[in-house]
């Protein structure tokens, strides 16, 4: 991790959160929900996406980096691996940055959860757990906003990169942008896509308030499938 140059008196200074949804991983392509227990890592297109960040970010084209995070759930890791070797940055790991917790359907089929327990709640409740042992949304959305603001904390007028999830971005979209958890609207982020928000403030005081610079920028995907073709995933299990 590199040191920003201290400000001079007077002058304001930038806090940038660059965030980083993981390449398709080998869940997605079967269907599964997959957390601590069950997470397998990337897919071979995902895999594909991430060496396309890696190099988006090693050309120079991207903000400087002073800081790697990223979730420890082997799609995100294996996300982020090739960044540090581009940007020469060691990986700071914080379990806090996970997706939703599954509970006890970790490693199930989509189809399978929604047979057993229903389908999601799309009402405005959000305290109660969906899945049995699981994260309620108002938990999660509480977790991520609670480590995004000691991460900001440690890193006053710096560019910080992180590596993490779908629902993890959405759940730092929604709270920048005062949306609430559980709305009329959806954000589909992109495989390996980056999220920008970008804050001026007083040196050592907390950004009061955020700008989104962009959302779902892929353009390093350029070429590429937008998903492992159907052909070439798993046959479902009778």
């Amino acid at each position: 991790m590199s040191t920003p140059s201290p400000p001079s008196p007077g002058q304001r200074v930038t806090t940038r959160l660059m965030l980083v949804r993981h390449g398709e991983s080998v869940a997605t392509v079967e269907r599964r929900v997959a957390g601590r227990k069950t997470c397998a890592g990337l897919s071979a297109l995902g895999f594909d996406q991430a060496a396309r960040l890696r190099d988006r970010f090693a050309s120079g084209s991207e903000p400087a980096v002073d800081a790697l995070w990223s979730s420890p759930l082997p799609r995100a890791l294996q996300t982020a691996e090739p960044l540090a070797e581009a940007l020469g940055l060691d990986i700071a790991l914080d379990e806090d940055l996970e997706e939703h917790r599954p509970g006890e359907a970790d490693g199930m089929r989509f189809d399978d959860i929604i047979a057993r327990w229903g389908p999601p709640p799309t009402d405005g409740v959000v305290y109660e757990p969906y899945l049995p042992g699981g994260e309620s949304l108002g938990a999660f959305h509480y977790r991520v906003g609670v480590t995004l603001h000691h991460l900001v904390q440690a890193n006053l007028g710096a560019s910080v990169l992180i590596a993490c999830h779908g629902g993890v971005i959405d759940a730092v979209f929604r709270q920048f942008l005062g949306i609430a958890p559980r709305s009329g609207a959806d954000l589909w982020t992109l495989n390996t896509s980056i999220t920008e928000f970008a804050a001026t403030h007083e040196p050592g005081s907390l950004p009061a308030r955020w700008r989104l610079v962009r959302y779902n920028d892929a353009a390093h995907l350029a070429g590429l499938p937008l998903e492992t073709p159907p052909a070439l995933a798993p046959d479902d299990e009778p």
